[in-house]
């Protein structure tokens, strides 16, 4: 996948974002992109439990065999979570590429009871496990973007 592709798949999961945030869900969007740079999947974000890359690893896992997923990327507007980064682990999704890192979320929602964050990256996470998932992000010309739709979200 291109830098181009990759900030494309990017805007189209903030699509998504800016969709769950419309619905009074927590702004994160993801899609599952295919080995021919098609959008398999999009996923918003659910509840503080059903996050946006959780379910849609969840969908991926029983839509489609192991072996595909290893040949697809996971993206997602801002770093998963330590639940989610398993998730796309389990699932044996391939690549994840994510636009911002855990640690910008968590200068915008702070203590904020629907959003506590972990300081572990996905990197950190995917590191411990016996398969080499391959990880791109995060992309700080595009953080201003992507972090559009948590600007006062989290104040509310």
């Amino acid at each position: 996948m291109t830098r181009d592709q990759m900030f494309s798949h990017l805007r189209a999961a903030n699509d998504v974002a800016h969709e769950a945030a419309a619905h009074g869900h927590h702004p994160f969007g993801c899609v599952l992109v295919g080995p021919d740079d098609r959008i398999l999947m999009r996923q918003g974000n659910i509840n503080t439990v059903r996050h946006a890359e959780t379910e849609l690893s969840r969908r991926a896992a029983e839509a489609y065999p192991p072996e595909f997923l290893w040949s697809c990327t996971l993206v997602s507007t801002g770093e998963p979570c330590a639940m989610c980064t398993g998730t796309l682990y389990w699932a044996n999704i391939g690549r994840l590429v994510y636009g911002f890192e855990e640690t910008k979320l968590l200068a915008l929602t702070g203590d904020h009871a629907g959003n506590p964050t972990m300081n572990l990256s996905s990197r950190t996470v995917l590191g411990s496990g016996q398969k080499q998932v391959e990880v791109h992000g995060p992309f700080p010309e595009m953080e201003e973007e992507l972090l559009a739709p948590h600007i006062g979200f989290w104040q509310r």
